[in-house]
């Protein structure tokens, strides 16, 4: 058993990624965290996928040396699909990666009718075809890949509420289709969460991959000699002990932090541009 904390890295284009951070701090309090957004090149999903693979490798492997991690965690699904490899191979770290969570969807849809919310640079890939194909052949699966989302996310962080009538205009197609479950397949949408429930109000299941991710990251923990508390209310907090931006880090982040759960600890932080 190792004495010390667990430290995970969890890295994103933007804040979509506190999202994952929050579940991850939900299932291993005892986690020191530390938090790396590209937010300079935001969004990844309008970049060629060298350039993405390129500054995934660059960034954390930066980060790694400042601050290391015993697991790295991919929260972001453009970079996902196109980085891993990369990653994998210039680090013996463990990689955790996210991918829109189908295979849950389709185990709890009742009436067999399942949305999947994703950018559209996620909607339009091969692995979200195969994802469909291997887990919900039996269900109508409608996808929206809507860029609007993943920039109201970005400004509820500096304060900005999200308009719920152009939320309801675009999630039309799913309201129209009578879904009962939807995929959150983009580390931001979970952060809109509220506002969907008011322009979906039928559907009865929300699904995101961060819960699978936390999962994952105690299972390698565990692996690596890290033991969680049997009672996890009492464990030693753990905190958000670094912050990197490679732009401007947004306005109302600590307290939006706050607001997720996340602590941070303010004798260590850093925002760094790397």
């Amino acid at each position: 058993m190792t004495e010390r904390l667990p430290r995970v890295l969890v890295f994103d284009s933007g804040v979509g990624g506190l999202s994952v951070a929050r579940c991850i701090h939900q299932y291993r309090p005892d986690a020191e965290l530390v938090y790396l957004a590209d937010n300079v090149m935001f969004p990844y999903g309008d970049l060629a996928e060298s350039v993405v693979v390129e500054r995934c490798c660059r960034l954390i492997a930066q980060a790694q040396e400042e601050a290391p991690c015993d697991v790295i965690v991919v929260a972001c699904n453009t970079a996902s699909t196109v980085a891993l490899p990369a990653l994998r191979a210039q680090t013996d770290v463990p990689v955790v990666g996210v991918v829109p969570a189908v295979k849950p969807a389709a185990a709890c849809s009742e009436n067999r009718r399942i949305g999947v919310l994703a950018t559209p640079a996620t909607v339009k890939r091969p692995y979200l075809d195969e994802l469909v194909q291997t887990f919900a052949a039996d269900c109508q699966v409608i996808r929206l890949g809507l860029p609007e989302l993943v920039r109201w996310a970005e400004q509820r962080v500096a304060g900005t509420t999200p308009p719920q009538d152009e939320m309801d205009r675009v999630l039309a197609p799913l309201r129209q289709a009578r879904v009962d479950t939807v995929v959150l397949g983009c580390t931001h949408y979970p952060l809109l969460l509220p506002w969907l429930q008011v322009a979906l109000p039928e559907v009865k299941h929300w699904v995101d991959s961060g819960p699978a991710i936390a999962r994952r990251v105690d299972e390698l923990l565990a692996r690596a000699g890290f033991v969680a508390a049997a009672d996890r209310t009492t464990a030693k907090l753990g905190a958000v002990i670094k912050l990197h931006f490679t732009g401007i880090e947004p306005a109302n982040l600590g307290g939006f932090m706050t607001d997720l759960g996340l602590r941070r600890d303010l004798r260590t932080i850093a925002a760094n541009n790397l």
